[in-house]
């Protein structure tokens, strides 16, 4: 967003925060940045408003700015089906678009009176590897011919810290069995410096940057829940999913949430494609199981692979996602200029 010109008011990453109890810490600083937002938004009046995900914070932001005239479109909607499905209700009033990247989305939110529209999965059209497993083993100094495991433990420190100790177990009882490499990924945001201070098994090897190559060429993943899990599946990556928050939020949370499934993998696919190991269930023990079960059986990988495909293939959508998304941010913008002023609420 930078290269193109956006000019930043807040930093984004001040909310990058997970978990009900571990947020609690940081409201100060959120609400420090919702109000430069806000400041901003009252002195530069702009034409519209686009917020992208982070629904506890910009759905307040919405609120604010529907009350300043300003029409806000909504790019990747809340999982109100989820949780909190009174959310829908303030959405409705709020949000002059709502626009969803999953198709189960589009008509949820409008038999609840929000104006949603399905633009399609962005990943879908654009992921892909760009270098062949020799090339890419290759120059992270890894042999081809053996497997590889990725390990990708999350995007936030706070979650990579509660993820690495079983995550570090697993790849001790699954190299006690096999001759397995493990390759751990990290965003640019995280960097491989991180790492350092988390006494890592020399078996490890560290990579930043390069998600798409390591799940492409991965003979398995261990992947957080979250967006990572889609790339393995539009990448074909057997993967095992996981996730821990602190022992509160999930008590709190087992209450508030009523899904099938806590993967978007699985919830979009309608039944459990990939494994789930969520809180006490994720441990060292239960990742190498499933990881040893994969890496040992061609057809369980087979048909994993073959469940992945048609999330990918339910995924992908004729136009690009952000073209659709474009060109309805433009027909609401031309739909203000033919309102005259002083005949809006």
């Amino acid at each position: 967003m930078l290269a193109a010109g956006v000019r930043p008011v807040i930093d984004a990453g001040k909310l990058g925060v997970v978990g009900l109890v571990e947020v609690v810490t940081h409201l100060p600083g959120i609400y420090g940045e919702y109000q430069k937002l806000l400041a901003a938004a009252e002195r530069e009046k702009p034409d519209l408003a686009i917020l992208t995900d982070s629904p506890d914070f910009h759905l307040r932001v919405a609120r604010k700015l529907k009350a300043m005239g300003i029409p806000v479109v909504y790019l990747v909607a809340p999982q109100a089906w989820a949780w909190r499905q009174g959310r829908a209700k303030q959405m409705s009033r709020d949000l002059r678009r709502l626009l969803c990247i999953f198709p189960f989305e589009e008509q949820w939110f409008n038999d609840r009176g929000v104006a949603t529209s399905y633009i399609g999965h962005p990943m879908a059209r654009h992921i892909a590897a760009k270098r062949t497993r020799e090339d890419f083993l290759g120059s992270i100094g890894l042999d081809p011919t053996r497997p590889m495991v990725a390990l990708l433990p999350g995007s936030r420190h706070g979650e990579i810290a509660r993820h690495l100790p079983a995550l570090i177990d697993a790849v001790g009882r699954i190299g006690a069995k096999m001759p397995v490499q493990f390759v751990l990924g990290t965003p640019p945001t995280i960097g491989r410096m991180f790492f350092a201070n988390h006494s890592l098994p020399e078996a490890i090897h560290v990579i930043e940057g390069q998600t798409w190559e390591l799940l492409a060429h991965c003979d398995v993943a261990l992947a957080a829940s979250g967006t990572v899990t889609m790339e393995a599946a539009l990448l074909g990556a057997p993967t095992v999913s996981f996730y821990r928050v602190t022992g509160l939020s999930w008590l709190i949370g087992r209450f508030l949430v009523d899904v099938p499934f806590y993967t978007m993998v699985n919830l979009v696919a309608g039944k459990r494609v990939i494994p789930e190991l969520m809180q006490e269930n994720m441990t060292g023990e239960k990742l190498a199981v499933e990881t040893l079960r994969l890496l040992q059986s061609a057809k369980e990988r087979d048909d994993m692979k073959e469940g992945l495909a048609e999330v990918a293939r339910v995924l992908r959508s004729d136009h690009d996602p952000f073209e659709v998304a474009a060109r309805i941010v433009d027909e609401i913008l031309n739909e203000q200029n033919e309102i005259p002023a002083n005949s809006v609420a």
